[in-house]
């Protein structure tokens, strides 16, 4: 019952987002944000979580593709009697991050001949728990209302009554003719002014141009483009999935836009992503700002700010998308979980952890921002004062670093590496704006933290770094060291490192993030995010080959329209949440990485 991961498709106007899947069916939305209950929840439960659902009666989907430089995702369809077009988007428009539309359309278009098609709008509130109220509220007009949320449903398709709780009906297009379907988000104070907010059929078509010119203006912005000689494919799209996981009112980025999608199948490593993560959406900013987009950055550095209350003591992991920071774990029993993959979990309780790297993830977006011609102000300044100090403080501290791990904490290599990027970027920052700073102390804690990785993060007698000090096993973050000028890429040492890497988590050609024992059970697949840092070290170091090979394989792990997960499997089928931003961003990072001119090849070791 369940399909792939890779049959599903992106669509979102920065406030929230749905799954499509290559069969016309929606089985995943949350609406009015990112983080509500589903009310479209199949992708986790088949039989209870709910769909909205449109396909040919009498044939069936041939290609789908994304139109232009967007979000609008067009499916053709093929019957014996003729071909349609299938036409899905959030509605955008200017001025949409405070007045978004929260409007959901499906536009059925013939081409040829004449294709009967069905629809099945079966919403279900709350993750699957709550059976909607259905009522007409006008000719082609319904309310599905339950718990705290409302739907409006309308267009010039005839819908009926499927049983208590859904709606279906049939229809056929003719060539040359368009049928339109649009589904509101109405919270349930608002049901009193449903027939105000009923759009004519004609002016859902004047929202797909209005959609489309929002999405060409965004993406107008970006600089480096697919069509200028880009390897592998996606540049540009890995760019707008990275905008369509931005909250627009705050500025937060999601890590993905869905729950609790395992990373194996049947398994329990099941986690909700659907929060702005601080390590995730710093290497998200720097991946836009590095092509063009650098309000994004602007936005996630003032959000933050204040969502840590101006402190390194309020500064957490993850936040809710307004600022949220009690994100607590819920197991949600009543769903089975895709393909058997239980728990399902809401909420995630690594908000509650240590993780050393956050200091120096912060202090590089300033550094970043201050490379673009900004000069903190008093108060950001104060803010960033701490950050370095609370780096400075807490350096010699075990956490659970970047993996999350949830077993024992250790003195993971690159959070060491992160704390020293803090102080590192802090005198920067000091020296350049001329800002006052205990220079000679920040000094002095930089120097230790670089000769204590030095003396305990190296393996003495092979020369490369370890994942944690006195450990003999490498994890994939080490990839990272050279990204914030720890070391030198092609530094003998770190082309060790990498070497390392391949051999100890290269799998199927893909690159494992870790083989330690990290307290879950369960085995997962190869780590996308990872195998694009590996391009990347490989192709600064002048192992071109390698990194062309290496990235070939990588980007084959996207589905059809260009989205990738977080991990893939042995057999190569997508794994865990989806899509996941982290991917996409080293994916930018990768291809970038190989368009720039080949460093010269590393001295014989």
């Amino acid at each position: 019952m369940y399909p792939p991961l890779a049959d599903y498709a992106l669509i979102g106007d920065c406030h929230s987002a749905a799954l499509v899947s290559r069969a016309g069916s929606i089985d995943w939305c949350c609406l009015p944000r990112f983080d509500a209950d589903s009310c479209f929840g199949r992708l986790l439960d088949w039989r209870r979580g709910g769909h909205f659902c449109i396909t040919a009666a009498d044939g069936e989907p041939t290609s789908r593709a994304y139109l232009g430089d967007s979000l609008v995702l067009q499916t053709q369809i093929e019957s014996p009697g003729g071909r349609a077009r299938l036409v899905d988007f959030f509605a955008m428009r200017r001025g949409g991050r405070k007045r978004p539309r929260r409007e959901l359309v499906r536009l059925v278009e013939g081409l040829s001949g004449s294709v009967r098609l069905r629809v099945e709008f079966s919403p279900r509130f709350d993750f699957g728990e709550v059976e909607p109220w259905l009522y007409g509220i006008g000719p082609r007009a319904w309310c599905a209302v339950g718990s705290n949320a409302g739907l409006m449903i309308y267009g010039d398709v005839e819908l009926q009554r499927a049983g208590e709780h859904d709606l279906g009906g049939e229809f056929v297009v003719h060539a040359g003719q368009r049928l339109r379907l649009a589904m509101q988000f109405v919270s349930p104070e608002e049901l009193h002014e449903t027939p105000d907010r009923l759009h004519a059929p004609e002016q859902l078509t004047e929202h797909l141009d209005e959609t489309l010119a929002w999405w060409r203006d965004w993406s107008s912005k970006i600089t480096l483009r697919d069509g200028d000689g880009a390897p592998g494919a996606g540049i540009v799209h890995s760019a707008i999935t990275l905008k369509a996981l931005t909250f627009a009112p705050t500025g937060a980025i999601i890590a993905a836009p869905t729950a609790s999608l395992p990373e194996s199948v049947g398994g329990a490593r099941n986690w909700d992503y659907r929060f702005s993560w601080v390590r995730d959406s710093v290497f998200t900013v720097r991946a836009l700002a590095d092509l063009g987009c650098a309000a994004e950055a602007d936005g996630f550095r003032r959000f933050i700010q204040r969502s840590a209350a101006g402190s390194a003591q309020g500064l957490q992991v993850l936040y809710g998308i307004d600022g949220k920071r009690r994100l607590t774990e819920v197991t949600l029993d009543h769903l089975e979980g895709w393909r058997g993959s239980r728990p399902v979990r809401i909420g995630n309780d690594a908000y509650l952890q240590f993780q050393a790297d956050m200091y120096g993830l912060l202090l590089e977006l300033a550094g970043r921002w201050s490379e673009r011609g900004n000069a903190p102000d008093a108060h950001y300044w104060r803010f960033l004062q701490d950050m370095v100090e609370a780096a400075i403080t807490r350096w010699q501290q075990p956490d659970r670093g970047i993996w999350e791990v949830r077993g024992a904490p250790r003195h993971f290599v690159h959070s060491k590496v992160m704390c020293w990027a803090a102080v590192r970027r802090g005198l920067q920052l000091a020296e350049r704006h001329g800002l006052p700073a205990p220079a000679a102390r920040w000094q002095a804690a930089r120097d230790e933290i670089a000769d204590t990785v030095m003396a305990q993060g190296l393996d003495a007698g092979r020369g490369h770094f370890v994942a944690s000090f006195g450990a003999q096993d490498v994890d994939a973050a080490l990839l990272l060291l050279p990204e914030v000028g720890f070391i030198a890429y092609d530094d003998p040492r770190m082309c060790r490192t990498t070497e390392a890497i391949g051999r100890a988590l290269g799998r199927d050609g893909l690159i494992l993030r870790y083989t330690m024992d990290d307290g879950l059970p369960d085995d997962e697949g190869t780590f996308l995010p990872c195998s694009f840092w590996m391009v990347e070290c490989l192709a600064r170091q002048g192992q071109r080959a390698a990194a062309e090979q290496l990235f070939a394989r990588a980007c084959s792990c996207a589905n059809d329209v260009g989205l990738f997960a977080e991990q893939a499997s042995r057999s190569g089928e997508l794994l865990g949440n989806f899509p996941q931003g982290l991917t996409h961003l080293a994916h930018i990072a990768a291809a970038r990485a190989l368009l720039e001119r080949p460093a010269a090849a590393p001295p014989p070791r």
